[in-house]
């Protein structure tokens, strides 16, 4: 794999730090990399690979004088919104954590295992789906292959790291009982049916995001998708339940074979001896962890599976991280 020109923007942001860490374990090769976030993160020394790194305010005097290739961005839906298309008018292709660019039309949204092809339409800014989205993005693709998708309707157990920092210590406090700084109320030994903020169809933003991710990544217009996405006092890994239903009749043997042969999925579903996908299997892991299959008790046509990602990996840098390889090893700039 060639050496690659590399920056990272929101590079001390819980999910700028996990783009390091997987960096430096899937050993990839940079000839330079620069680290950007905020004015107040200048000058912070960072060390990736043994070697310490300088960061850099984001400012546009700060990318002029830098060779770059490639920028993943984790810095929220507004800086992506200013600086990406700085980022693209140099020539660099821009790979998006955030939300801001996934529905746009010249977007590709891309889980690699699922649409890798779309790649290779990109106009230098690409964009990563919302963690929960990419959860069911794989497995719901092996089983359409098979039996048709039609319908299908996510409920979500997400951890407070989707948060970002400000979650995880608002868990910390809620834990010692103190009051909270960032939910609306306590997160520890609570759940909240409230990510995101309220639509006027009684929706939250990031259920609507599983609804409409859904259909461009998997290429189906018409698919009737409904979520309810709640906040649950876990510190890592998202979990979601799945009802899918389809146009042909399930053969639950065929599912299986199906999840197990494609590519990121690990099938964990053993329920005799209480084998299933757990939070605590998935942590600090690149694939997504399915079980729990089971026919819908009424329609045979209906399958309901449990799905499983580390959120900060899978569910974003591992994910954004996959995207660069696959445009690197197809030589797609």
């Amino acid at each position: 794999m060639k050496k690659i020109n590399l920056a990272i923007v929101g590079a001390t942001g819980l999910v700028g730090k996990t783009f390091l860490k997987v960096l430096e374990e899937k050993d990839i090769a940079i000839k330079n990399l620069y680290l950007f976030a905020s004015k107040k993160s200048e000058g912070q020394i960072i060390t990736f690979k043994g070697k310490e790194y300088k960061v850099h305010e984001l400012n546009e005097k700060n990318i002029d004088n830098k060779k770059i290739d490639f920028a993943l961005f984790s810095a929220g839906g507004m800086i992506s919104k200013k600086f990406a298309p700085i980022f693209k008018e140099k020539g660099i292709t821009v790979i998006d954590n955030s939300s801001a660019w996934r529905m746009e039309k010249d977007v590709p949204l891309v889980v690699p295992q699922v649409n890798g092809e779309e790649l290779f339409w990109h106009n230098k800014i690409i964009a990563n789906p919302n963690c929960s989205t990419i959860a069911c993005m794989a497995p719901l693709k092996a089983l359409d292959e098979v039996f048709k998708l039609k319908s299908v309707s996510f409920a979500t157990y997400q951890a407070v790291s989707g948060s970002g920092q400000k979650g995880i210590n608002d868990f910390c406090l809620t834990e010692e009982n103190c009051e909270p700084k960032f939910y609306p109320y306590k997160i520890f030994n609570n759940c909240l049916p409230h990510i995101d903020s309220f639509e006027d169809n009684g929706y939250t933003k990031e259920e609507m995001k599983m609804v409409n991710e859904t259909k461009k990544i998997l290429k189906l217009k018409k698919l009737k998708v409904i979520a309810t996405c709640v906040r649950v006092p876990v510190l890592n890994c998202h979990s979601v339940s799945v009802v899918a239903k389809f146009k042909k009749k399930v053969d639950l043997q065929k599912a299986r074979d199906a999840l197990k042969n494609f590519k990121s999925i690990v099938l964990v579903d053993d329920v005799k001896n209480n084998l299933y996908p757990m939070p605590i299997i998935a942590n600090c892991k690149d694939e997504v962890f399915v079980g729990r299959l089971r026919k819908d008790l009424f329609d045979n046509k209906t399958l309901t599976f449990f799905s499983v990602i580390d959120n900060l990996r899978k569910g974003a840098a591992s994910n954004a991280i996959e995207i660069l390889e696959y445009l690197i090893e197809n030589e797609i700039s």
